[in-house]
């Protein structure tokens, strides 16, 4: 996997802010004629969004990296044991270590296939820039450690993921469609 295009989202002047870069794979398709341009600090402000409603203040770090179906299904297969691609994959790296002074948390990486949210975002009635930004919301939850293994778990998270959207993305989110 070759990325050509990095870009990484200033961390405002504030020293203690959430650094999110945004790595997209060279040649990928990101948009097709429903969708506008593709935006990389639209997805690294949503993503610094959530941290922050959810108590990660800085100095952290979060990678997205946006690829194409190939790409995704190698890290599909090798990580989760899972054939074909999947939308949104989630490696956490730092646990609950105490931090060292003035060096930031290395909170992990968002890897997401555009192609399958847009498969995705059809089959639920939403459009792709709704179902990409509740991927980002949800690879972000798993990176803080949410799952949904469980029931219990899966309804804990997707509240989660509702309040992010509607209080960072669209107020009028709602699961069903948008």
């Amino acid at each position: 996997m070759s990325l050509l295009r990095r870009a990484a989202e200033p961390p405002g002047g504030q020293p203690s802010e959430v650094l999110v870069s945004v790595a997209v794979e060279d040649d990928l398709e990101v948009a097709d004629e429903d969708d506008g341009p593709f935006e990389p600090g639209r997805w690294a402000g949503l993503a610094r969004a959530v941290l922050a409603t959810e108590g990660v203040l800085g100095p952290a770090e979060l990678t997205l990296t946006f690829v194409d179906e190939a790409s995704i299904s190698e890290l599909n297969k090798r990580w989760m044991g899972e054939e074909g691609p999947t939308d949104v994959l989630s490696f956490p790296l730092d646990g609950a270590e105490p931090q060292l002074p003035g060096v930031p948390r290395l909170l992990g990486d968002v890897v997401l296939c555009p192609a399958v949210a847009r498969r995705y975002a059809h089959s639920h009635a939403r459009r792709a820039e709704d179902e990409l930004a509740l991927l980002v919301v949800h690879g972000v939850l798993h990176v803080l450690g949410h799952d949904h293994a469980e029931a219990q778990e899966e309804a804990a998270m997707h509240a989660r993921e509702d309040h992010h959207l509607r209080l960072h993305h669209d107020p009028a989110w709602t699961r069903s469609a948008s």
